[in-house]
């Protein structure tokens, strides 16, 4: 591989759709001032700019085919949309939302109109019925039966004044229906089919109707006369009336003298004539004078019917028409959903023609390949499944050449630019033949014919651009010379028949792809039948054949720069081999479904490739990696082009969608060292509002900069300042409301966390505490927020209750062990002074005092422990206490506590005096513990109460005694296993 340490690796393409479905037929409508066009695409409406040819907004459907289609004239705001789904929809574009939705007839709805103050809307349906509704309330103000057939047409009188709504159906009749009577006032009878459009005139008192009967109505609206009948020899789909000085062939000028093509007619007796516009079922546009029914203009050529066999089928012509703003350009759409604009030019000899200047295809179908026309990227070759071959400028987004000359549907292409400077495009397809064409000019200047099954390979020569290159279904490659066909490229009317230099018998199966080596001397070929094979030039030898892949073959390219070719297949991989033996250097592995397309970028180090699972790969080859990976498809990508500067690719697939792609990883690199520098920045801004003390500036920073913990450490840090409470209420009160969004999503991932869980909770309070609930639930996303808040709150306050409960018996428990000292005798360090005094028990409440619930120990009258204790310590209710040498000082200290003052002793109770045992003046604090809570085994670490431990038998005195016990035991299990 070539060294790539020089070299810039691609990171990252990013992706715009530059052609994409907008119109698949039926439902169209035109803005009041001629910027955009909203069109019905499937059961979607497209808002398309007609000067950039992009798809603005998308107006989702409920599933079902769009079938009609009305915009306000006035504001150009309101959009009216009715599908098979019977229902109708207004939407406003402004906010792209659906205003309202109801049902207007029983069948779906042909045609709509709005009159020209906006507030009524007119439906046509198939049910018979006319239907006239309140925009702004909502309700039908007007129903009128009489049409026999489908209401195709629907128009309401330009004059508000005259409140005339005229509707056409397939009974042959226009019917004129007054709003204010409520009642049908005339029915027009002249037509012998379909009534497809009416069109009034300039003044009001004329009307226009059309039909598939082939002649257009003239009739007079003051007495619903019929004028006259012009025969326009075609089906008509739209009737236009021409206003005067809109310069368009056969028009009359605005001081009403006759343009130079123009023909003065016969005067007829019956009122001024009218020049008007119609299209029809042979995609050519006409404009008649109406007295006299004489043509004063028929184009030439049709730039809307296709040829579609040799017996000379025709098949397309246009489906309606629109005068667009200007009054100099007309909008005709085509059956096969194109987009045709005409501007009026006078032309050498003085006459006004309608010149093609502007075309956009509303659908493209399945994108089968795409090649990159001359040496730059404005310009892109595109083969569908049609006949014709498309080019595309990038610029503007407009077909500018259409190729037409192919009898069935093209398969593959190539393009390059000759010796002479010349752009050349390759096409080939299912009718056998490839065939070679001026890119600039669209002419044919060479055909290739002797395949006898479809061509689905082509590749022009690298170096010397003198040959082609074709493979075909019929297993064969053919080598085809250029040598004086191109020339200067006039080959007159008839293209060049090329005749074939080599032929070769390739492969076992279908030939899908190949590919002619840099220095032409080697061609590689790809096929079904999981092979590719090298083949020398100009004798087409077998050089090599590659075999690896478990799946057929479906592309090849020779790299560059290095001796090696790569393959795609459909087993999901690509695989690099080399040239001197044939053997496999590098497999990559990454798609999920067939590799259709690949080719090399940066001088041969990288790969980007394309898939049937709609991703694009960009692959690295030194190191084997995917770089990264792209998603913009909905189906199989067909088709992958390189540009020659390999700066800008183009991917066509299934879903009728062509991206372009531009490198930006430059510019990737750039915008991030540039975000570095200002997060670097500001993250120093951050650190000195801190040291400063500036929380209102540091949470803001903490914001801008999407920092969750050092927002976490402000907070807390402020609320542990003085007034920080108070600071905290005016910064939440003054946040923006995506600043909103990002807290409440904060707080729902603090509040996860016990650490965290208590700030979290503060701040929630102050947000509810001083945002208001309306403010609050505009929060975008504030649903999600609570739910998630919700359940760990509830969590925490379980465990803060849990452990309130708690503490209560921790009180109990101090309280019981009588150590709830005073403040002062916990504040002294001296352990001596941890004991109670006598005085101190007396002025301890009742409740304070401890209750012994030993039988043993009673309560003397002076609120004091009494213990009965013999010689051992121990107290017996049946010993007498005995009186040694602690008598006489017990004696003295009942003659004090009765000396004492009554207010120390009105506390104690007769029954708590007799439970107590008085003691030396003070109660040791070690003696809390209750004496029936101890365990008789374990000693008591008092120096009052102690208890002697029984002694340990030991040696054969002890065997003997548990041996003894264990005989008891088993003879009382006998004696209740025999009792059961």
């Amino acid at each position: 591989m070539a060294s790539a340490s020089l070299l810039s690796y691609k990171k990252n393409f990013r992706a715009s759709p530059v052609l994409e479905r907008f119109y698949t037929g039926g439902a169209l409508v035109v803005a009041g001032d001629g910027t955009f066009v909203a069109c019905a695409c499937v059961d979607d409406v497209k808002i398309v700019d007609l000067a950039t040819g992009l798809t603005t907004k998308t107006l989702k459907g409920d599933s079902e085919t769009v079938t009609a289609i009305a915009l306000s004239s006035s504001d150009g705001k309101s959009l009216f949309v009715a599908s098979r789904s019977l229902q109708i929809k207004h939407w406003d574009l402004t906010s792209q939302s659906c205003l309202r939705t109801w049902k207007a007839h029983d069948a779906p709805v042909a045609d709509m109109a709005l009159d020209a103050s906006g507030r009524l809307l007119a439906t046509a349906s198939a049910d018979r019925r006319v239907m006239v509704w309140d925009v702004e309330l909502g309700f039908c103000t007007h129903a009128f039966r009489g049409h026999q057939g489908v209401v195709s047409c629907v128009l309401f009188h330009p004059d508000i004044e005259r409140l005339l709504l005229f509707s056409g159906g397939d009974d042959g009749t226009v019917r004129v229906w007054d709003l204010v009577k409520k009642a049908c006032n005339a029915v027009l009878d002249k037509h012998f089919s379909a009534v497809t459009s009416i069109a009034l005139s300039t003044d009001g008192w004329s009307l226009l109707s059309a039909g598939r009967d082939k002649v257009v109505n003239v009739w007079d609206l003051r007495d619903y006369s019929h004028r006259t009948t012009v025969p326009v020899y075609e089906a008509i789909e739209t009737v236009c009336v021409l206003p005067d000085g809109s310069g368009f062939p056969g028009s009359a000028s605005s001081d009403g003298s006759l343009t130079a093509n123009s023909m003065k007619p016969k005067k007829k007796s019956g009122g001024a004539s009218l020049r008007f516009l119609t299209v029809g079922e042979h995609g050519i546009v006409q404009v008649w004078n109406s007295d006299g029914a004489v043509c004063l203009y028929n184009q030439s050529v049709s730039d809307a019917t296709i040829k579609a066999s040799d017996k000379g089928d025709i098949k397309g012509g246009f489906t309606s028409a629109v005068l667009l703003s200007s009054q100099r350009e007309l909008m005709c759409v085509t059956g096969d959903q194109r987009l045709l604009f005409y501007e009026s030019v006078a032309l050498e000899n003085g006459e006004i023609a309608l010149k093609l200047v502007k075309q956009l295809i509303g659908n493209n179908e399945e994108i089968i390949d795409l090649k990159f026309v001359g040496e730059g990227d404005q310009s892109l070759a595109v083969a569908t499944n049609l006949e014709q071959v498309r080019v595309y400028d990038l610029t503007t987004l407009s077909c500018q050449q259409e190729m037409v000359g192919h009898t069935d549907i093209v398969l593959c292409l190539d393009s390059c630019v000759s010796v002479t400077g010349q752009p050349l495009l390759a096409s080939a397809g299912k009718d056998h033949t490839a065939r070679i064409w001026n890119a600039l000019t669209g002419a044919c200047l060479a055909l290739a014919t002797g395949h006898v099954a479809a061509v689905g390979a082509i590749a022009f020569s690298k170096k010397r651009r003198n040959f082609i290159v074709t493979g075909s279904s019929d297993r064969t490659i053919k080598l085809w010379s250029l040598e004086g066909v191109l020339g200067d490229g006039s080959t007159g009317d008839k293209p060049a028949k090329l005749s074939s230099q080599a032929v070769v018998a390739a492969h076992d199966k279908d030939i899908n792809s190949i590919a002619v080596a840099p220095n032409d001397t080697l061609i590689c070929s790809g096929s079904q039948d999981r092979t590719a094979r090298i083949w020398r030039l100009p004798e087409l030898v077998l050089v090599l054949t590659l075999k690896g892949h478990k799946r057929g073959v479906w592309d090849v390219e020779f790299s560059p720069v290095d001796q090696c070719v790569l393959t795609t297949s459909g087993d999901k991989t690509i695989k690099i081999w080399a040239l001197s033996d044939g053997s496999c250097l590098k497999t990559f592995e990454g798609h999920t479904a067939s590799v259709l397309k690949c080719a090399f970028l940066t001088c041969g180090t990288q790969l980007i490739s394309a898939g049937a699972d709609g991703l694009v790969k960009l692959w690295t080859i030194k190191t084997s990696e995917c770089v990264n990976t792209f998603d913009h498809h909905d189906d199989k990508i067909w088709a992958l082009a390189v540009s020659p500067t390999t700066e800008t690719l183009a991917t066509g697939g299934g879903d009728s969608l062509i991206n372009l792609w531009k490198d930006c990883t430059v510019d990737d690199e750039d915008e991030a060292i540039r975000k570095e520098e200002e997060e670097a920045l500001r993250d120093q801004e951050l650190s000195n509002a801190l040291m400063d003390t500036n929380w209102v500036k540091a949470v803001k920073l903490a914001f801008t900069l999407q920092r969750p913990l050092k927002l976490f450490s402000v907070f807390t840090d402020l609320l542990r300042t003085q007034g920080g409470d108070v600071q905290l209420c005016e910064i939440l009160q003054s946040l923006e409301k995506e600043h909103r969004q990002l807290l409440l999503e904060y707080i729902r991932d603090w509040n996860m966390k016990p650490r965290s869980c208590h700030i979290a909770q503060r701040v929630l309070f102050d947000v509810l505490s001083v945002v208001p609930p309306r403010e609050i639930l505009e929060v975008p996303g504030v649903e999600q927020f609570i739910e998630g808040i919700i359940p760990y709150a509830k969590r925490h306050l379980s465990r803060i209750d849990r452990l309130s409960r708690s503490t209560f018996l921790l009180d109990y428990t101090l309280a019981r062990m009588s150590v709830l000292l005073p403040e002062e005798n916990l504040a002294s360090k001296d352990p001596s002074s941890w004991r109670l005094s006598v005085e101190d028990m007396k002025a301890l409440p009742n409740a304070s005092r401890p209750t012994p619930t030993n039988p043993h120990i009673k309560l003397s009258d002076d609120g004091l422990q009494k213990k009965d204790a013999n010689e051992n310590g121990y107290g017996s209710p049946t010993t007498p206490m005995k009186d040694s040498n602690g008598s006489a000082q017990n004696k003295e200290r009942q003659a004090q506590i009765s000396t004492a003052s009554p207010e120390k002793s009105n506390g104690v109770s007769q029954k708590n005096a007799d439970d107590m045992v008085k003691t030396g003046g003070e109660i040791d604090l070690r003696l809390g513990v209750e004496q029936e809570d101890r365990d008789d085994d374990q000693p008591c670490d008092s120096p009052i109460f102690t208890r002697k431990r029984p002694k340990r038998k030991k040696g054969m005195e002890a065997t003997k005694t548990r041996m003894q016990s264990s005989r008891l035991s088993n003879k009382g299990k006998k004696h209740r296993t025999a009792n059961s």
